[in-house]
């Protein structure tokens, strides 16, 4: 059926209610949809989301040959510190106490590296980091016999000091240029009765070293308490042999002054003693020279002449005393005695 005249002929996009899909440059234009009514109406716009194009060939084969390139370049530049699966690298590492070697085609080289990073040509170049240091190696669990059959066994012996010179010369004899320093061998594993046998067998000489110790210790706590009473003795000897001197000096001292005082007393009673004959000797001449018989006489003579009583006749008294005469020959009598003395 052919539309009516004066309206416009519909794309064959537009027939069977087929949508075409809106260029940026149209805009928003509605699209017109037919209706059995012959009548044009707008249709309603759908909104659904715009797929992105499909990559072209070009593209893919860009982006596969960046990631190789990426991936040669992480491989190359990689950092590393010993030849193996390090050949493709140009960056290495040489530790600390090594130095860098390197062959070029299998032949080795005479430079040689410091610690650090440095580079090499990759493919061609390999290296490899030599310790300079002393190196350490362990060697484990070595099984060893003693001369009486018992096998006993090491966890490590750790080789870093200096060794037996047979042991030297045949490393030097099958590895040129390597020193062995030292050689630690750790604490063996020797079977448990021989272990317990062992123990048990320390443990008696722990107590017979112990009984030992204390007898020694007896000894010498004995040897000390000797000395302390010996020093204690002389110390005695010495403190009573001080006092007895001090005593000797003290009683030798009094006797002293008691001879001394002895000594005065004789010479003050001697002089006075020849004082008092002095004087006696000098009385007795005196009375020698003064009683002449003339004098005595006289002195009679005064006496009868004193006397009042005078008796006469036949029986006369055969002496006549007057107290007073008495008493002068009792005066004389004590004074010859005393010159006698």
């Amino acid at each position: 059926m052919d539309p009516p005249q004066g309206s416009p002929q519909s794309s064959p996009d537009a027939q069977g209610s087929r949508q075409r899909p809106m260029d940026a440059s149209q805009g928003l234009r509605q699209p017109l949809m037919d209706t059995p009514q012959g009548s044009r109406q707008p249709r309603q716009q759908q909104y659904q989301p715009r797929r992105p194009d499909p990559p072209s060939g070009g593209d893919g084969l860009f982006n596969a040959v960046v990631t190789i390139f990426l991936f040669v370049l992480v491989v190359v530049l990689l950092v590393s510190s010993s030849t193996t699966g390090s050949s493709l690298s140009i960056l290495h590492q040489v530790p600390e106490g090594h130095v860098g070697v390197y062959w070029r085609g299998g032949a080795l080289l005479e430079a040689t590296t410091d610690p650090g990073f440095h580079w090499k040509l990759p493919l061609i170049t390999q290296f490899e980091p030599i310790q300079v240091t002393i190196q350490t190696d362990q060697v484990r669990d070595i099984p060893c016999g003693t001369k009486g059959g018992v096998m006993i066994s090491f966890d490590k012996i750790e080789i870093d000091e200096k060794v037996k010179d047979s042991i030297q010369a045949d490393c030097t004899r099958y590895a040129p240029g390597i020193e062995i320093i030292s050689v630690r061998v750790t604490k063996p594993n020797i079977p448990v009765s021989i272990k317990r046998n062992f123990e048990l067998m320390e443990e008696e000489r722990t107590k017979a070293l112990i009984a030992i110790e204390k007898q020694k210790v007896a000894e010498k706590e004995a040897e000390t308490q000797k000395k302390i009473a010996l020093s204690e003795a002389e110390k005695n000897a010495q403190v009573s042999q001080i006092q007895m001197e001090q005593k000797l000096m003290e009683k030798n001292s009094a006797k002293r002054q008691e001879e001394i005082e002895n000594e005065m007393y004789i010479a003050r009673e001697k002089s006075q003693a020849d004082a008092n004959f002095y004087r006696v000797m000098k009385e007795a001449e005196a009375n020698r020279l003064k009683l002449t018989p003339e004098f005595l006489e006289l002195k009679f003579i005064e006496a009868i002449a004193n006397n009042s009583k005078i008796f006469f006749g036949e029986k006369v008294p055969n002496m006549i005393m007057d107290q007073r005469l008495l008493g002068n020959f009792l005066d004389g009598i004590s004074k010859k005695g005393h010159v006698d003395v």
